[in-house]
């Protein structure tokens, strides 16, 4: 655990003072964000409803606001704080302890989503650290959110049971607002999306296909300080922070444990759902366009032939390359992708390691770059219900 007093001496000393009590030693910390949410304790009593791991939890809230926050958000952050206190001292037992924390003014540079998960994820590390428990697990979730009955448990379970696992990954069901039949129709759309890239990167050999959804991962706080930590983007900080994890760590899709979060407009962030619902009502028809399933097939057919790369000159490699649809050809070229798989065989003795550091170059970032520069020049966007059943055709379900 030396490395992670190292990480938290990097941190700023502000977001670590309010610690947790460490005299309730817990097996795992609950980080839920948040910001002008009516609705926490829908959230809090769920979780206190779920089945008990065998361990304590701790459910932390990070109540947060920033220099740029109305008036009437910091108010409701303020109540939602107090009923926090109040719902912990009827509901806090020997087995789960309830808490939040408050933060206000935080710089307008960083305030949102990233650094509140950051903060509580932070101070969960520090909690462990204090309680000399070097396997404390760290659960994300967000403050709109419900979650299945075995949700803790489950979770626990298999850190547990599989200690090379540093990562869990958890299914998701959004809920319509107001049961309003137009978010239902969006979300579906949207869900539908998201299960069809993580499907179609599976299927094309990607081997961090994971979602990344904020509200439904885990991870242990020694797989937290191994990839510095969660980062502060005022949206997406669940991708950047899930992409370096999936690249490090053992990953587990536990299928069977939902969150429930609630699908609503929303401009707090750049992207996730609410801009995404947004969008798609906005479109002829509020029918969701999408990647096409041909464009991840062209990416399906570089990734099968990286072996072919392995100790191979550039002309042999470039050889190779010309076999590519054209738009990955050109985006190859203006990418400097060669020089990438030169760097891979300089640095890679074996065709494992070779395909490791492969996809470190080739990771989802590049591929997201690759499938906006591919649309709509070379391939046209798809509704998602033609992409999701061709992808379904390729992969035989």
């Amino acid at each position: 655990m030396k490395n992670w007093e190292t990480y938290l001496s990097r941190q700023h000393d502000e977001y670590l003072r309010p610690a947790l009590a460490p005299e309730f030693a817990a097996g795992m910390v609950v980080v839920i964000p948040c910001y002008d949410e009516k609705e926490l304790l829908t959230t809090l009593e769920n979780l206190h409803d779920c089945e008990h791991p065998e361990t304590d939890t701790v459910v932390l809230v990070v109540i947060n606001s920033s220099v740029r926050s109305p008036e009437e958000a910091v108010l409701q952050n303020r109540e939602t704080y107090q009923q926090v206190q109040k719902f912990s001292r009827t509901f806090s037992t020997g087995r789960s302890f309830f808490t939040a924390v408050i933060f206000e003014n935080l710089p307008r540079k960083h305030a949102g989503v990233g650094l509140a998960r950051k903060i509580g994820m932070d101070m969960a590390v520090d909690y462990f650290r204090k309680t000399n428990n070097p396997e404390g697990i760290l659960v994300s979730l967000d403050a709109d959110c419900t979650v299945s009955p075995n949700y803790l448990k489950r979770i626990y379970e298999t850190f547990v049971l599989s200690p090379k696992i540093g990562c869990t990954i958890h299914n998701f069901h959004h809920r319509a607002e107001n049961d309003d039949p137009e978010i239902e129709k969006a979300v579906r759309q949207y869900e539908d999306y998201i299960r069809y890239v993580e499907g179609a990167l599976k299927f094309i050999g990607f081997p961090y296909y994971y979602h990344t959804i904020g509200s439904a991962f885990a991870v242990t706080a020694d797989a937290y300080v191994r990839v510095g930590g969660m980062g502060r983007q005022q949206g997406g900080e669940d991708f950047y922070f899930l992409q370096k994890i999936f690249a490090q760590e053992k990953v587990a899709a536990l299928d069977d444990v939902f969150v429930y979060p609630m699908a609503r407009f929303s401009e707090r962030v750049p992207f996730g759902t609410g801009p995404a619902l947004q969008k798609i009502i906005a479109e002829p028809g509020g029918e969701m366009n999408v990647y096409s399933m041909d464009a991840f097939m062209a990416l399906k057919t570089f990734f099968d032939m990286k072996h072919l790369f392995f100790k191979q000159d550039e002309s042999v490699i470039g050889k190779h390359l010309t076999q590519l649809h054209p738009s990955l050809q050109v985006f190859i070229a203006a990418n400097d992708v060669v020089n990438d798989i030169t760097d891979c065989n300089n640095n890679s003795a074996t065709p494992e390691s070779f395909t490791k550091r492969f996809f470190h170059h080739f990771n989802a970032f590049r591929i997201i770059k690759f499938l906006n520069f591919a649309h709509p020049a070379y391939f046209q966007p798809q509704p998602v219900s033609v992409s999701l059943h061709k992808y379904r055709e390729y992969v035989g379900i």
